[in-house]
């Protein structure tokens, strides 16, 4: 058994390194070969279009087993799962820095996927058995300042890896780090309560098809390739049978279970409409500033970096007032500030400064901030222990599915309308889409999170 109060100081802080180092280390790879696409293409003669596979391999391969390897979590443990995400993740890094070719890195990458889902996937379970339940809102607003700070830092690392050496150290940087928390995470990480079920083969295939489908669907639609749409049809069919099959369980893989729940189904709710909103700006607002307000690529890229440190700093505020403040109002604000970010974004006069845009993308960071910490810990505290590991799934699959949905809404925008439309069109229903999640956020009004980690009351209120 684990103690509801967590580890011990000492271990604590360790075990928490250990934790920041995978999700960093996922959070970067997810994105720093983003600016090193051109030069990938070059050197193993492939073309621009090729090269996106390098970025969609990875995403298949980490959506696919979120959910299967955070059921898998609850049943062998989760230090075990995270300790051989780390590896694979380790050894995949391995492959793409010796990678002679395109399709060899693009399989290096997928292996980085599988091996980032599983870190992924167990870092809320962790993090709840690694502290007490009164310290969870400063770690979980700590946790989303390491990512939002990762997420800014990538295109500045990629850069100065770049300019300094090879793109093979773009991957080669991972392997201390990673030896670092495979080293240290076997004797500081806490060991877990373990489920009694038997494994769900069927249903693990079935999410990872139909989450699989999804991101390869949606990059398919984003191209115009009318198999796109053929694909996202199997990752609809794969749902719903995904979905009846766990209706008929007690602990499912496809937490069913748990999103009956109403704080957690709200909050799950939240999060991806939230995301899907924060996927339409990442990808309207760089052809806004470079079409409609002629800036370059390196001022583009500045004029983004407010949106992550504003959500960085933001995080960190607002995980300490979750211990104090409703979460519901916490998220509730931040949504309403984020969605009049982005419509006075998507109202800028044609002269706008970079003045004007920096503070309008500063307020949209902060109140992505403000929502997401608060947001993540209402996730964590209203499922029970027990099922920790569907919570940090659940969690990490409504970021992947909302930003998804982003994705397909950008795509129908960018082919149905002229791009200068398109992007103000994307802008207002991506302030519509954080109007959304702070309704969605004030259900939770007057509902309270059950006793501190008491899962008999949380599984009373599910029912």
């Amino acid at each position: 058994m684990t103690s509801t109060e967590g580890l011990p100081s000492p271990q604590r802080y360790w075990a928490i390194a250990v934790v920041w180092v995978g999700i960093v280390m996922s959070v970067l790879d997810g994105s720093i070969v983003n600016v090193a696409l051109p030069t990938l293409a070059h050197e193993l003669n492939a073309t621009a279009a090729e090269s996106i596979w390098i970025i969609n391999a990875y995403q298949v391969g980490q959506v696919m087993l979120l959910l299967p390897l955070a059921a898998c979590g609850e049943l062998i443990g989760y230090r075990r799962i995270y300790l051989a995400g780390m590896l694979v993740f380790t050894l995949a890094s391995g492959v793409c820095i010796f990678a002679p070719s395109l399709t060899i890195l693009a399989l290096g990458r997928a292996l980085q996927g599988l091996g980032a889902a599983g870190i992924m996937s167990m870092n809320a379970a962790l993090i709840r058995h690694i502290f007490p339940p009164r310290l969870l809102g400063r770690t979980l607003g700590a946790n989303a300042f390491m990512i939002g700070v990762s997420t800014a830092a990538a295109p500045t690392v990629a850069s100065a890896i770049l300019a300094l050496a090879s793109w093979r150290w773009l991957f080669a940087v991972n392997i201390p780090f990673c030896i670092f928390a495979l080293a240290l995470g076997v004797v500081a990480l806490p060991a877990s309560d373990r489920a009694k079920h038997a494994y769900d083969f069927r249903s693990a295939l079935l999410s990872a098809v139909s989450f699989g489908a999804l991101v390869l669907g949606t990059d398919g639609v984003s191209r115009g390739q009318p198999s796109g749409w053929a694909i996202l049809a199997v990752a609809l069919i794969c749902a719903v049978v995904l979905i009846r099959r766990a209706l008929r369980q007690a602990a499912p893989l496809f937490p069913i279970d748990l999103l009956r729940i109403p704080m957690f189904g709200l909050s799950i709710g939240v999060s991806t409409a939230s995301f899907c909103a924060q996927l339409i700006a990442a990808v309207s607002l760089p052809f806004l500033f470079q079409g409609q307000f002629h800036r370059n690529i390196v001022e583009t890229g500045l004029l983004m970096t407010p949106w992550p440190i504003g959500a960085a700093v933001a995080s960190a505020v607002a995980g300490v007032m979750s211990e104090k403040v409703a979460s519901a109002i916490l998220n509730s604000t931040g949504l309403l500030a984020m969605a009049a970010g982005l419509f006075l974004l998507a109202f800028m006069p044609a002269d706008a400064s970079n003045l004007d845009i920096v503070w309008r993308t500063a307020i949209c960071g902060a109140g992505f901030g403000f929502f997401q910490a608060p947001n993540n810990r209402t996730i964590v505290l209203s499922s029970p222990r027990a099922r920790s590991g569907a919570a940090g799934g659940a969690l990490a699959t409504a970021r992947i599915t909302g930003q998804s949905l982003g994705a397909v809404l950008v795509a129908v925008l960018f082919r149905a309308l002229p791009l200068s439309q398109a992007n103000h069109m994307g802008l207002v229903i991506a302030g519509c889409l954080g109007l959304a999640g702070a309704t969605i956020s004030s259900f939770r009004m007057g509902r309270r999170l059950p006793p501190l980690d008491r899962a008999s009351d949380v599984v009373a209120d599910a029912g």
